[in-house]
């Protein structure tokens, strides 16, 4: 990242779009209890849900859409009662103004926004920014401070880990901008880092997110890639002449990669990784084109003439990685625009049938909407939000006793412009257009966000105050 300062004192705030309309943030924090549910709330729904996104303070102006400090949603559901909803901002250095680069030149790792995401792993729920540590906090949400895995993280943390379902394992990485570009960590599922390895080969690409497969790691070298000359905060820029990778790599052994090219385009998320039954590595995920990026990018920043949606042309897409012949294969899966993938985590690293993910208006579609991908029958699902409402990230969470990948329910926070409400959506993640299985009626307007998570109390009985 850069030293230069994270708010511009001289923007207009009506200029920038995301911190207007949906995304306009709210000023304060609140703690309500007993919040009103229409509809039944499923007994094994009992834990917590969480939800990171950009928030800044009043009068703060970021000069990107991810630059805005961070802050936590949540709401506590408890054996078919909607118990409390609380937000709070994640209390960093950064909350506070402090640099990423201190006077010295050195990097100030705690220096966080923390404003991506917030993952539990081993007892711990930490709320994440790819630049930086990750950030512990409470089951209540408070802020208890930077996290470094008892010093052996060194570097920043991905804001997209993944847990290997079988093993637990938590598998992660940091990169930047100056060599070494990454950094593979694998933490056991107690918690502690049992690998850490410079991969070598990687380059100074924006590399958000990778794939897991139950043999591999997939690492995503593509053309958005380090360039001083952007100053909105997040140094990157489109490259025409950066050759586009995917890195395939065993999860055992020595740190091998194995390097195809592929067409020009960039991926922000990873919907799913696997080995088919040829032994090729397929890799699914929205992709963006460079009209697409740059379109996007003119919203992330608030650029004169910017477009009204902040994700624009981002297709879901295959990639078929074949070691045989050491060449890509690639394919377009559907027309329409779509981000924030996810899976059953419970098949991550293997073929999946379905995926979830939020369709943004175009390709005929004139709002926003859930929709449902089914990979082995070539159909979806569209569940329109509504005029004027706009969904979060789907979060599943298996159905007690459920046996097919779909047997679950699908978590998203919804918001209303017109209304100035939310409400967090339970629906039965095997039919999307069925009415809603119950809402939550909450608060207060939760602004359009980027990442969440369901944290069952069993995931952290070891945890104080989980419960």
């Amino acid at each position: 990242m850069t030293d230069r300062p994270t708010t511009d004192p001289t923007a207009d705030i009506g200029t920038k779009p995301y911190i207007a309309g949906h995304y306009t943030p709210v000023a304060d924090e609140i703690t309500e209890v007993d919040l009103k549910v229409r509809g039944t709330l499923p007994p094994e729904l009992t834990g917590r849900y969480f939800r990171n996104g950009h928030n800044p303070r009043p009068g703060d102006v970021p000069t990107h859409w991810f630059r805005g400090s961070g802050m936590l949603h949540g709401v506590r559901l408890e054996e078919g009662r909607a118990s409390w909803y609380r937000n709070r901002w994640v209390r960093t250095p950064a909350l506070d103004g402090a640099p990423y680069l201190r006077e010295d030149g050195s990097v100030d790792l705690t220096a966080s926004i923390a404003g991506t995401h917030v993952v539990e792993h081993a007892g711990r729920i930490l709320a994440l920014q790819e630049a930086n540590l990750p950030f512990e906090v409470t089951p209540e949400l408070d802020t208890v401070g930077a996290y470094d895995f008892k010093g052996r993280l060194t570097t920043a943390m991905t804001a997209h880990p993944r847990e290997d379902p079988e093993t637990g394992e938590l598998h992660f990485f940091g990169y930047s901008p100056f060599p070494p570009y990454l950094t593979y960590y694998v933490a056991s599922a107690a918690g502690e880092i049992v690998r850490g390895e410079v991969i070598q080969g990687a380059g100074p690409s924006l590399m958000h997110d990778f794939g897991l497969t139950r043999r591999h790691v997939v690492w995503l070298d593509l053309p958005v890639v380090f360039d001083p000359a952007e100053h909105s905060g997040i140094p990157y820029r489109w490259s025409d002449s950066y050759t586009p990778r995917i890195g395939v790599m065993p999860r055992t052994g020595p740190a091998e990669v194995t390097w195809y090219e592929v067409e020009p385009g960039a991926m922000i998320h990873v919907s799913g990784a696997y080995e088919d039954e040829q032994g090729r590595i397929v890799v699914e995920g929205p992709r963006y084109d460079r009209a697409a990026w740059t379109t996007s990018w003119k919203w992330w920043v608030g650029a004169p003439g910017h477009v009204s949606e902040p994700l624009i042309g981002a297709l879901p897409h295959r990639w078929i990685l074949d070691p045989a012949t050491g060449t890509a294969r690639e394919e377009d899966l559907d027309s329409l625009v779509t981000e924030f993938p996810t899976i059953n985590d419970a098949v991550l690293g293997t073929r999946h049938r379905y995926s979830y993910a939020i369709a943004f208006p175009g390709a005929g579609l004139g709002e926003h909407a859930l929709v449902k991908y089914d990979h082995r029958g070539g159909t979806r699902q569209v569940a329109p939000a509504g005029p004027g409402r706009l969904p979060g990230e789907a979060v599943f969470v298996p159905a007690a006793g459920g046996r097919a990948e779909d047997d679950g329910y699908l978590l998203t926070i919804v918001s209303d412009l017109a209304e100035d409400s939310s409400e967090l959506l339970v629906l039965d993640a095997g039919d999307i257009t069925a009415p809603p299985i119950a809402a939550v009626e909450l608060p207060r307007r939760v602004p359009g966000g980027i990442h969440g998570s369901w944290i069952p109390d069993e995931a952290g009985a070891g945890a104080p105050g989980m419960r």
